[in-house]
């Protein structure tokens, strides 16, 4: 009886959002955002590497989960925007398109990229919605979609801001390998987190399988 009961309420947290009025979903868009600002200031910084260690990558891969298609990438992207117009809730109260433009950058604009995939795998394929589903697509939402475009950035700053031209290994060093555990444990929890709060059930035309079309508004 209280499997049923929170199966149930599962579902209509899930559909009461997936039927939200377009202000009512950027308002939680918003509302996302600020989390994952306030989440930026829970840093720590190696001596060896402009790129702090945070939270904020917890909340980024909860949020496609929590809002879903489009809309976990749409409240990332409110939260860059809003930094870089001046909102100063990247990591140490700053803000600024001059952090952007800086050596975490490319991770911010990975950020997005990683809510949307999440987002979109979540709302489409309801058995992505296990925990082991969910720890592969956040394992390649945080690896490839949030370090590579992290990577790249850092090594284009580090070659025209500072004049350092350095290897690949060096750039893992500065931008990778030191955060890879601690992200492993952000995705475990994220995932287990994911595995609680989403439903069993497909709602509108979700697939119950990865071969099956949907179409989630």
């Amino acid at each position: 009886m209280v499997v049923s009961t929170w199966e149930m309420t599962r579902y209509n947290a899930y559909r009461w959002r997936c039927e939200l009025s377009l202000t009512k979903k950027i308002a939680l868009a918003v509302g996302m955002a600020c989390i994952i600002g306030l989440a930026a200031q829970i840093r720590f910084y190696f001596p060896w590497t402009p790129v702090p260690i945070t939270a904020q990558t917890f909340a980024v891969l909860l949020a496609g989960v929590l809002l879903g298609r489009w809309w976990g990438g749409t409240s990332v992207a409110i939260y860059a925007g809003l930094g870089a117009a001046g909102l100063p809730w990247f990591a140490g109260w700053a803000g600024g398109a001059g952090y952007l433009a800086g050596p975490t950058g490319g991770y911010i604009v990975g950020f997005i990229l990683a809510a949307l995939f999440i987002g979109h795998f979540t709302d489409k394929y309801v058995k992505t919605r296990s925990f082991l589903g969910m720890l592969g697509v956040m394992l390649f939402a945080n690896l490839v979609l949030i370090y590579i475009p992290g990577l790249l950035q850092l090594n284009l700053w580090l070659s025209l801001v500072k004049g350092e031209a350095i290897g690949f290994y060096q750039v893992l060093v500065m931008g990778a390998l030191p955060f890879i555990a601690g992200d492993v444990v952000k995705i475990v929890a994220a995932a287990a987190t994911a595995r609680v709060i989403t439903p069993r059930q497909p709602y509108n035309r979700a697939a119950e399988t990865s071969s099956k079309r949907t179409d989630i508004g």
